[in-house]
């Protein structure tokens, strides 16, 4: 990487700055976004996300992995409720939680370079804390955390910050072609039947190769093991999980996406964008539906060494999942034009303020129930049942987060993320005006 990468003209720099107009604080001075400056359209969508990606996370919560649901359960509602969390939520919130980090980015580097102020050492320290905090939640709750694999991602994607928008397009589509020639091969072995032992061991590698015994034991410590046992498996699991894989590619390509987007300056004048945020909308419904109806009957997000309909969704997936992912965005951002949807959505905006607490929330309540040191349900919990769940705690966050935010500016660990970034105390309450 060339140093005239991380240069920008004095042209880009005034459009930075004039993208900005609201953006405006003391010179060299950087610090916690107040709300008035926030883009209510980012939280809204941010809180979707969130509350989406509990729609899939609540299977990985409820069985071992590598143990299908349809397996235990094999009955029409069920099998029902299995497909239309593939359709409608399988890598679609986690895509546009990506996709709103790398956004992030460029917001957040626009009102630095707006402000003077100097933006690399303090996101550099923000993706520490959320490492760190990443790695807690991996190791003390839950083994399926994206924070982590975000974090170390994110310290990759701050090499593009300041590349040419065509420069991140080749790029993304340079990281594309990774799951690409990787779906193109299992599709390839399946069909001929002619699995070598390389493609094989990349398959092993990507599916996490665990066999019966190792899905055996982890439903047993998860069933009815201590608090220890489970610390013990997941810190045992972290080191293969930090190695790079496929997602992580695709992660990085989303990022890209966002960041591209974001330094378009789409999300500061959306008004001005309206035919290309109606044009995303189309193709995206489009190009979504087809593609994950094709997904939704291949049936399994791992690839496999003998299905053709399954590596063939898998396949469609990469497409389907961020154009279904762009559907559900640019539908939002076209209804928050209008202010009476603007206040139906509004309680969404609280939740994405919220995300990390929110997220780490749902872990919390999720590993109570279902592991052995709480209600006991892991692996009892059929789709079904776990889809009215995800409904329950959805709709307990979402009023939960309003209040919160009534009485705090912060919720409880965007605090901490925000005094460890800054190295000082944020405040924390809401201080009300005379």
């Amino acid at each position: 990487m060339t140093t005239t990468a991380f240069t920008t003209t004095e042209s880009a720099r005034s459009e930075t700055v004039s993208a900005l107009p609201h953006a405006i604080a003391s010179p060299l001075v950087i610090g916690p976004v107040p709300g008035q400056e926030r883009i209510e359209a980012m939280d809204i969508l941010r809180g979707v996300a969130i509350l989406g990606i509990l729609l899939v996370n609540m299977g990985l919560f409820s069985l071992p992995e590598g143990l299908p649901a349809h397996q235990l359960w094999p009955n029409l509602v069920d099998r029902i409720a299995e497909k239309l969390i593939l359709f409608f939520a399988q890598e679609k919130f986690k895509t546009l939680f990506c996709f709103l980090f790398g956004l992030s980015l460029a917001v957040q580097m626009m009102r630095a370079e707006a402000r003077g102020a100097r933006f690399l050492p303090l996101y550099l320290r923000r993706l520490s804390v959320l490492l760190l905090i990443g790695l807690a939640h991996f190791v003390l709750l839950w083994s399926g955390d994206i924070l982590h694999d975000y974090a170390l991602i994110g310290f990759l994607l701050l090499l593009f910050r300041r590349r040419p928008l065509k420069t991140l397009q080749v790029w993304a589509g340079i990281f594309l072609s990774i799951p690409v020639l990787f779906y193109g091969l299992t599709t390839y072995s399946s069909i001929t039947r002619q699995v070598n032992p390389q493609m094989m061991n990349w398959i092993s590698y990507e599916n996490e190769g665990e066999d019966q015994k190792t899905i055996e034991e982890t439903q047993r410590i998860y069933s009815r093991g201590t608090y220890m046992e489970m610390i013990k498996l997941r810190a045992r699991e972290l080191p293969r999980d930090l190695l790079p894989d496929t997602d992580d590619a695709y992660v990085l390509i989303i990022f890209l996406l966002g960041l591209y987007v974001g330094r378009r300056g789409i999300v500061h004048d959306v008004s001005a964008h309206l035919p290309f945020v109606r044009r995303v909308q189309g193709w995206g419904l489009m190009i979504g539906v087809a593609g994950n109806a094709a997904f939704a009957v291949g049936g399994s997000f791992d690839p496999s060494p003998t299905s053709v309909i399954q590596n063939v969704g898998r396949m469609c997936l990469l497409f389907a999942a961020p154009a279904m992912s762009f559907f559900y965005a640019s539908t939002i951002i076209l209804l928050t034009q209008g202010e009476a949807w603007r206040r139906r959505l509004a309680p969404l905006a609280a939740v994405g303020r919220m995300a990390l607490t929110n997220y780490l929330l749902q872990s919390l309540i999720c590993t109570t129930i279902f592991y052995g040191y709480g209600l006991a349900l892991f692996g009892k919990v059929r789709p079904s049942l776990g889809l009215l769940l995800t409904i329950i705690i959805c709709l307990i966050q979402i009023p939960l987060s309003v209040w919160w935010l009534r009485r705090f500016q912060f919720g409880p660990i965007e605090w901490l993320w925000r005094s460890l970034t800054y190295w000082q105390r944020q405040p924390m309450r809401v201080t009300r005006r005379q």
